[in-house]
């Protein structure tokens, strides 16, 4: 089991976590950090649970940002094979019905 310390706003906390993890770890330290850092420039100095709380309120809209714009994408991904499947659809009625006319040329 790995161990590393991350920062977050001057304040030290080693963390628990599995081998070859400590990296990203690391980074994700890093990322809380900037946005601990943000918050106490923006607002002031406030009580460390309170700085967690908000800056885990960023990250959750963040997230929650994030997974809108996959749906809205996956959404789009989906309207358009729809779209794909209506085209073919109506290519094959076209195609019936040249073929029903030059038929029907053909019997004349």
């Amino acid at each position: 089991m790995g161990q590393v310390t991350v920062t977050i706003n001057e304040r030290a906390y080693t963390v628990a976590c599995d081998d070859g993890q400590e990296e990203h770890i690391l980074q994700l330290g890093r990322m809380l950090d900037d946005k601990a850092r943000g918050i106490t420039r923006d607002v002031g100095t406030v009580s460390d649970s309170l700085l967690l709380v908000m800056t885990a309120l960023m990250v959750a809209d963040e997230l929650t940002d994030a997974q809108g714009e996959l749906e809205h994408l996956r959404g789009d991904g989906e309207a358009r094979e729809q779209a794909e499947s209506e085209v073919v659809e109506k290519l094959e009625n076209v195609s019936e019905r040249i073929n029903t006319v030059a038929q029907r040329l053909e019997q004349s």
